[in-house]
C-alpha cells in the first residue's frame, strides 16, 4: 500500500495513503483522545473530542474522519484543541449526572479519565437537577439514562455489529435520549442480549448486573480463550477476581469480531445448579458421596461385567480434542462398545470450504438445513450484516424460524432447487448448512460446489472432530447393562433421558446435579467451562485454543485422566 508523507506534533511520519488522522497518529504511537470512536466500529464524528489543528485548514478538524494527504502538518495538542476539548468535556458533564463517586464505573470510564487528563475538578457549568430514568427491564444490564453522553457507540454496535437495529434516538437537541425500538422498555424490546452495546458503551450508562462494583479493571484478571458452547468458537476475554468469573467479554481482535451472543457472554456466568464436587454412588436408593478409587473400581467393574457388547458410551461434542481422543481409545479401541455424541451430526458429503469472512463478500448466502439464530447465533448475526450490505439472504425451510424473518425470499424445502438456481446465478455465493438435509437436498446442494464457498453448522462445539474420529449421534434404544454418559455441562432432553435409564447401570460425568444425576448410579465430577484447557476445530476448520481463566480445584480429576485411569484398570 502506497504512503504519504505528513508532520505530526513536528515529527516527520509515513502514513498509509486513505488512512485517518487519528489512524496515522497512533500509528505513530501518538495519542488523540476519543469518546465516540471505537476501532470496531465506523466513524462518525460526533463527540468532537478528537479534534486536531491542521495546516491550512480555517477550522479544527475531526480526527477520525479526516484523510491524511501528502505534506499535512497536524498539531494534536495545540492551545486551541486543548482549550476545545476542555470545552466539549465541560459541556458533557453538565448535560447529565455524571457524578463519579456514584458511578459503578469509576474508574474505568473513558470520560472521567479524560476529565482528569485535561484537569476538570469541578463544574464550570451548573448539572441539571433533572433525574433522568434508569432502565433495569432487561436481566443481563440496566441502562442508566443519567451517564449517557449520547456517543452512540451502542446504537451503531447494535446495528452494525449485532445488525440487530434495536437502539436509536428519540427527540433531538438537548431532550435527546437513546430508546429501543418503538420506545418500549428494553426488556420488552426486540434485544437479543449479545451485550455487544454493553461492552462498547464508554461510561456508566450501560452497566453489568453481575459485574457491577465487582472491581476495577486494575483489580480483575482477563485470560484470552475461547467460548466452547457453540461450533462458531467465538474469541473472549474471560474476567475474573478472588477466584471467581465475574463477566465474559469479546476480543476485538477474534475472527468473530468481539460479537458474542447471550450463550457465550451471560449464560455461563448465570449458571445456578449446584455443581458436583465429589464422586458418587447410589446406595439403597440415594447417592452419598465416595473416593474417586472406589468410584473407578466400581465402574471398571461394571463395564468388565458388562463387555462391549451391552455397553453404550456416549460424550458431549463439547468436549476437547484431548478427551475426545481419551474417550474413543477407551471405548471403542479397548472395550470396541457402541459409541457416540449426545448431539446430532452432519455426516454430509458435502464441502466444508468456507469461513465467516467470505460471508462478508458474498453476494448471496444460501440457507438450508437449519438456522444459525438458533444455534450459532453469532454466524447468523454476520449473516444479517451481509443482508444490510445488500446480499441476496435465501432461507431454505421453516418460515417461522428466526433467521427467515430476515431473508430476502423464503422457500419451502421442496423449493429448493428454485434457491440453488438464484444462488448459482449469483457472482459469489455462500451456503450454509445443518443437519436437517434430506439425502436429495445434499445433492442437490453439492450441485454447487464449484461455484459457491460452503460453511457447515455443527450442532455440537467440537462436532466436526468428534465426527472426523467416527463419532456420530449415539443414542437409541436397546438393552444395556451400562450407558455411560460424559455430558460435562451440556444438558439433556427428556428423550435422550428416558433412552439411558433403560440401562440397568447409568454412569455420568457431569459439571452440574440435574436431570441426569437425578438418576444416574454413579456420578463423577467434571470440569467447569472456566477450567478447562486445550483445543477444539470448529465449524471453519480452525483449531481454537482453550485456556483456563481459573485453575481446577485440587479434588478434580478431569475427564481425560478419569478416561485414562479406566483405561489401565481395564
Amino acid at each position: 500500500m502506497s504512503t504519504v508523507n505528513i508532520k505530526i506534533n513536528g515529527t516527520p511520519v509515513q502514513a498509509k495513503e486513505g488512512s485517518t488522522v487519528l489512524e496515522a497518529s497512533r500509528a505513530a504511537g501518538v495519542d488523540i483522545p476519543t469518546l465516540c470512536h471505537h476501532p470496531a466500529l465506523a466513524n462518525i464524528g460526533a463527540c468532537r473530542i478528537c479534534l486536531v489543528e491542521i495546516a491550512k485548514q480555517p477550522a479544527l478538524q475531526p480526527a477520525c474522519t479526516f484523510p491524511v494527504m501528502e505534506g499535512m502538518e497536524v498539531e494534536t495538542e495545540s492551545p486551541r484543541a486543548v482549550e476545545i476539548r476542555k470545552f466539549v468535556l465541560e459541556m458533557l458533564f453538565s448535560e447529565r449526572n455524571h457524578y463519579c463517586m456514584y458511578c459503578e464505573m469509576s474508574g474505568d470510564c473513558e470520560l472521567q479519565a479524560l476529565a482528569y487528563r485535561y484537569k476538570l475538578d469541578h463544574w464550570t457549568y451548573p448539572s441539571p437537577q433533572e433525574k433522568y430514568e434508569v432502565d433495569g427491564s432487561r436481566k443481563y444490564f440496566m441502562m442508566d439514562h443519567n451517564r449517557c453522553i449520547l456517543c452512540r457507540r451502542c446504537i451503531r454496535a447494535c446495528a452494525d455489529l449485532a445488525a440487530n437495529n434495536t437502539l436509536g434516538l428519540k427527540f433531538r437537541g438537548a431532550k435527546t435520549m437513546i430508546n429501543a425500538d418503538m420506545d418500549v422498555p428494553f426488556g420488552d424490546s426486540t434485544c437479543v442480549s449479545c451485550g455487544t452495546c454493553l461492552q462498547v458503551c464508554p461510561t456508566g450508562a450501560l452497566v453489568d448486573r453481575k459485574s457491577a462494583y465487582m472491581g476495577r479493571n486494575c483489580q480483575v484478571e482477563k485470560t484470552a480463550s475461547t467460548c466452547t458452547f457453540c461450533s462458531v468458537g467465538c474469541q473472549t476475554q474471560v474476567v475474573t477476581r478472588g477466584g471467581h468469573p465475574i463477566r465474559v467479554e469479546g476480543d476485538w481482535d477474534g475472527a468473530n469480531g468481539g460479537v458474542l451472543c447471550q450463550a457465550g457472554r451471560f449464560d455461563p456466568i448465570y449458571e445456578m445448579a449446584p455443581r458436583i464436587t465429589a464422586p458418587l454412588m447410589r446406595k439403597k436408593g440415594k447417592l452419598e458421596e465416595v473416593g474417586m478409587d472406589d468410584a473407578l473400581a466400581a465402574i471398571g467393574a461394571k463395564l468388565k461385567a458388562a463387555g462391549g457388547a451391552r455397553t453404550r458410551a456416549v460424550i458431549t461434542g463439547r468436549a476437547l480434542d484431548q478427551t475426545l481422543d481419551a474417550f474413543v481409545g477407551l471405548f471403542r479401541d479397548k472395550l470396541q462398545a457402541s459409541i457416540g455424541t449426545l448431539e446430532p451430526s452432519l455426516g454430509m458429503d458435502l464441502p466444508q470450504d468456507g469461513t465467516l469472512a467470505s460471508l462478508d463478500g458474498a453476494d448471496a448466502i444460501l440457507i438450508a438445513g437449519g438456522d444459525p439464530l438458533d444455534g450459532q447465533k453469532v454466524l447468523g448475526y454476520r449473516i444479517k450484516r451481509a443482508r444490510q450490505r445488500g446480499a441476496a439472504v435465501l432461507f431454505v425451510g421453516d418460515a417461522k424460524a428466526d433467521l427467515a424473518r430476515f431473508a430476502t425470499k423464503k422457500f419451502a424445502p421442496e423449493q429448493l432447487d428454485k434457491a440453488i438456481a438464484l444462488c448459482a446465478a449469483a457472482a459469489s455465493p455462500a451456503v450454509v448448512y445443518g443437519d436437517g438435509l434430506t439425502e436429495e437436498a445434499i445433492n442437490q446442494l453439492a450441485t454447487l460446489k464449484d461455484k459457491a464457498r460452503f460453511l457447515p453448522l455443527y450442532p455440537a462445539t467440537n462436532g466436526r472432530q468428534a465426527e472426523a474420529l467416527g463419532l456420530r449421534y449415539g443414542l437409541s434404544a436397546g438393552d444395556l447393562n451400562v450407558a455411560f454418559v460424559l455430558a460435562q455441562d451440556a444438558p439433556l432432553t427428556e428423550g435422550a433421558l428416558k433412552l439411558l435409564r433403560a440401562a440397568k447401570c447409568l454412569i455420568a460425568v457431569a459439571s452440574h446435579a440435574g436431570p441426569l444425576t437425578e438418576v444416574a448410579d454413579i456420578v463423577l465430577p467434571a470440569a467447569l467451562w472456566y477450567e478447562r484447557q486445550g483445543t477444539f476445530c470448529n465449524l471453519e476448520g480452525r483449531t481454537m485454543t482453550v485456556t483456563p481463566a481459573l485453575k481446577a480445584p485440587e479434588w478434580l480429576v478431569e475427564e481425560d485422566e478419569v478416561l485414562s485411569r479406566l483405561a489401565a484398570k481395564l
